[in-house]
């Protein structure tokens, strides 16, 4: 029984896209909710994503994409989840997400994605939501 373990959530800007504001202003916010953030930096391949959740031992990972390769990217990072059998992490996503792609991104596995505009009590209540259960 973990009760006093705190969510454990990886932020992760996978490809090639260079802005990361808004991934660390995500960071910062679930911080000061009182999780344990692991920021991953820029360029990471969904390998090391991955392999990074499950070594910290991740209840989520949060993927942050302006660059237009979510869906390659983000899919990728699900298929990693089952292949390493992780199942057990929620994968968030957010960014420049066209709304047509929504849907696809979901029916992948990704649990929610967050659009601009979003606000931080959004974000941290859906994570609430989803592992304080696995936490407690």
């Amino acid at each position: 029984m973990y009760t006093d373990r705190k969510i454990r959530v990886v932020i992760a800007k996978p490809g090639l896209d260079g802005h990361d504001r808004g991934a660390k202003i995500i960071a910062h916010a679930l911080r000061d909710a009182g999780m344990e953030v692991i920021y991953t930096g820029l360029r990471q391949t969904p390998e090391k994503i991955v392999e990074t959740a499950i070594q910290e031992d991740a209840d989520v990972i949060g993927l942050s994409s302006l660059s237009g390769a979510h869906m390659h990217l983000f899919t990728r990072v699900m298929e990693l989840i089952r292949e390493k059998d992780a199942e057990n992490i929620i994968v968030i996503g957010g960014g420049i997400i066209p709304n047509e792609d929504i849907p696809k991104l979901k029916e992948s596995g990704i649990a929610e994605i967050f659009t601009p505009g979003t606000s931080m009590k959004e974000i941290i209540d859906f994570i609430k939501s989803k592992t304080i259960s696995n936490c407690e």
